[in-house]
C-alpha cells in the first residue's frame, strides 16, 4: 500500500525533503540575457504538498532536477530561476542553494526555521544522481538524507527512474508520496481499472515508437482509438500510402499493420487522419496545404513535402468521438503546435476535451504545455497530468521503481 504523508506523523519541528518534478521548460540558453520559465506548470503542481508540510511545521527542503546537464554544473540548468518562481507563488522567500550537497546547501538547510522553504541545486549536477551504480547512488543519497528527518516524494515524472533521489533516498529516510503523486495514481487508476464507457485514448507525438507500449496494453480497454501527430505517417504508410518527407518510421510499419488487425478483430474503432497539413519545409513560415492523406505527395512540392498537422475534417471527427465519450486521455499533440499554421489540430482536440461530459486526462509533457499555451483553464480538464513518461509507462503496466519505493505494489 502507497505510504501516504499520515505515516510520517507528526512532522512538526522536522526537516523535511521533498524530492519535487520541477523540470520546467524554459526560454533562452544564454544565462547573460536571461532564462525564462515558459510553463510554470509543475511548480503550481508541487504547491499543495509544500504548503502543507509548512502548515505542519516542517521545515521544507526541495530537490529536483532540471534538463539533461550531464552530471556537472551547467548554469543553463540552474533551478534559481524555479526558486524565484516557486517564491512568488508561495507568496514567501524561498531560500536557494547554490549547490546541492556542498558548503551553500548546508549552511542554508541549518539555518531552516519551521515553515521555511529552501531549494537546493539541480540534482542531476551531480553525476551520481543518474549514475547506474547503485552504490554510488547510495552515497548521493546518504548525503541528502542528513539533511532530513523524512522525505516526502512528489514528483511524479520521475518514479519511472531509477535515480538516487527518487529510489535510494526513499529508504534512507522514512518516506511517503506527496498529494500529487497520490493524485496522478488516483486518476490513472481510474484509467486502467472500469474506466466509464465509451473510453477513447488520442495518441500524437513524433515517434510511434514511443507509444507502441500503451497502444498494446491499452487496446484490449479502450473502444477507440485516435492518432494524429508525427507517429500518424507510419500508420499511413502501413496503409499503404506515401507520406513524403513526413516524420516516418519504415521499421514500425509491420508493428501497426498488427495493431490494426488486432483492433479490427477486438472491435476497437481506430480513427486515423483522412487529412493532411503538408508544408513546403519544416518552419513556421513554410507554405502549406490541405491534402487526403492518401495523397500527400501531390502537391507542389511533391516528396519533399512534410506533413505538421492533423488536416481539418480530421480535427473535427476527432473532436466528434472525444464529445460522445465518457473517459478520455490524452497524449501527444497532433502536429506542430508551436507554428501558429500548424496548431489547429491540437487545439482542437484540447476543445473538445473541456466540452466532453466525461473524465478528461491530459497526460502531461507537451500535451500539457500545448493547453496552457492556447490559453485554457486548468479547471477544463479533468486532470493534467505531471507524469509524461511516468504515466506512459504505468498505462503500460509497468513497475515503476519511485512508486516501489513508496510501498505501492
Amino acid at each position: 500500500m502507497l505510504r501516504t504523508i499520515e505515516s510520517l506523523g507528526s512532522l512538526d519541528g522536522k526537516r523535511v525533503i521533498v524530492r519535487a518534478d520541477l523540470n520546467v521548460p524554459l526560454d533562452g540558453t544564454d544565462v547573460a540575457d536571461g532564462i525564462v520559465i515558459a510553463d510554470d506548470g509543475r511548480i503550481r503542481a508541487s504547491l499543495a504538498t509544500i504548503a502543507e508540510l509548512r502548515d505542519a511545521g516542517a521545515s521544507v527542503i526541495v530537490i529536483s532536477h532540471l534538463g539533461r546537464p550531464d552530471g556537472a554544473p551547467d548554469a543553463r540548468y540552474s533551478l534559481a530561476p524555479v526558486a524565484a518562481r516557486l517564491g512568488e507563488l508561495l507568496g514567501s522567500t524561498v531560500q536557494f542553494a547554490t549547490d546541492t550537497v556542498g558548503e551553500s546547501a548546508r549552511g542554508i538547510v541549518a539555518a531552516l526555521s519551521a515553515g521555511d522553504v529552501a531549494v537546493l541545486e539541480n540534482l542531476r549536477f551531480s553525476a551520481a544522481e543518474t549514475s547506474k551504480d547503485s552504490a554510488e547512488r547510495e552515497a548521493f543519497a546518504a548525503q541528502l538524507a542528513g539533511f532530513a528527518d523524512a522525505l516526502v516524494s512528489d514528483g511524479f515524472g520521475v518514479v519511472h527512474r531509477k535515480h538516487a533521489s527518487v529510489f535510494e533516498l526513499a529508504s534512507a529516510l522514512p518516506s511517503a508520496a506527496g498529494r500529487l503523486i497520490e493524485a496522478e495514481l488516483g486518476v490513472l487508476e481510474r484509467l486502467t481499472t472500469e474506466p466509464a464507457r465509451p473510453y477513447t485514448v488520442v495518441l500524437g507525438g513524433s515517434k510511434v515508437s514511443d507509444k507502441l507500449g500503451v497502444i498494446d496494453h491499452l487496446l484490449p480497454k479502450v473502444d477507440n482509438l485516435l492518432i494524429g501527430g508525427g507517429m500518424m505517417f507510419t500508420f499511413i504508410a502501413a496503409q499503404g500510402y506515401p507520406v513524403g518527407a513526413s516524420l516516418l518510421e519504415p521499421d514500425q510499419i509491420e508493428t501497426v499493420r498488427g495493431y490494426l488487425d488486432q483492433a479490427a478483430k477486438l472491435g476497437v474503432n481506430v480513427v486515423l487522419p483522412t487529412d493532411t497539413i503538408v508544408a513546403s519545409k519544416f518552419g513556421a513560415d513554410a507554405e502549406h496545404t490541405v491534402r487526403a492523406t492518401e495523397s500527400i505527395e501531390e502537391t507542389p512540392w511533391a516528396t519533399s513535402g512534410i506533413g505538421l498537422d492533423i488536416g481539418p475534417d480530421t480535427a473535427a471527427a476527432f473532436a466528434d468521438v472525444i464529445r460522445q465519450s465518457e473517459t478520455v486521455f490524452w497524449n501527444g499533440p497532433m502536429g506542430v503546435f508551436e507554428f501558429d499554421a500548424f496548431a489547429n489540430g491540437t487545439k482542437t482536440v484540447a476543445q473538445s476535451l473541456t466540452e466532453s461530459r466525461g473524465l478528461t486526462v491530459v497526460g502531461g509533457g507537451d500535451s500539457a504545455a500545448a493547453v496552457r499555451s492556447f490559453g485554457f483553464s486548468e479547471d477544463s480538464f479533468g486532470h493534467i497530468s505531471t507524469g509524461g513518461g511516468a504515466s506512459l509507462e504505468f498505462l503500460e503496466g509497468k513497475r515503476l521503481p519511485g512508486l516501489e519505493a513508496l510501498g505501492w505494489l
